[in-house]
């Protein structure tokens, strides 16, 4: 009996754990902002998708799983729009997606940072993203901003009129999912 009563109690401690340690989900609105830039191009990617678990008392329990389109990108010119889906950049053919999942999620002072791997044009690298998250009545907003070296995932040729680090602005708003 006093197994029985053991392993209930057990299982109710284990049921109670996993009941607070899942992560709000949350669904990405359609007004995301995914902007980047260097020293020679700068421009945006229109269409933003994926799954954001995050629980910001207990960041540990969160996920995020993004993806973006290369096919969206948007540099404000047609021609170096082609240019940059063709195979010596981002090869949208064979890569239609710049993806990111999470591994970890800390708090880091007022912010948090989430450590994941960023996969762009079939090369995984981890990256750790900081970023920011502010409730909005039934709503929130993630931003973060983040550096990545072109050449770490062999995008365009070394060196050339585009810079090497591009600098990426994510603005995310979400409503409870």
């Amino acid at each position: 009996m006093k197994k029985l009563i053991f392993s209930m109690a057990t299982l109710l401690v284990i049921t109670a754990v996993f009941a607070f340690s899942v992560a709000q989900k949350w669904a990405i609105t359609d007004k995301y902002s995914i902007k980047f830039s260097s020293s020679e191009v700068a421009g945006i990617f229109k269409t933003f998708s994926g799954s954001i678990d995050f629980d910001e008392q207990n960041p540990a329990s969160s996920k995020f799983d993004v993806s973006i389109d290369v096919n969206s990108i948007n540099t404000g010119n047609g021609l170096q729009n082609k240019h940059a889906k063709s195979d010596e950049w981002f090869d949208a053919a064979k890569y239609p997606a710049i993806k990111y999942t999470s591994k970890k999620i800390v708090k880091a002072g007022a912010a948090y940072q989430v450590t994941g791997d960023l996969t762009i044009k079939g090369v995984t690298k981890e990256y750790t993203i900081p970023f920011t998250f502010k409730k909005a009545g039934a709503g929130a907003t993630f931003n973060g901003s983040f550096t990545v070296n072109r050449s770490d995932f062999k995008i365009g040729k070394p060196g050339g009129e585009v810079g090497e680090q591009i600098k990426i602005d994510v603005a995310v708003p979400v409503t409870k999912g």
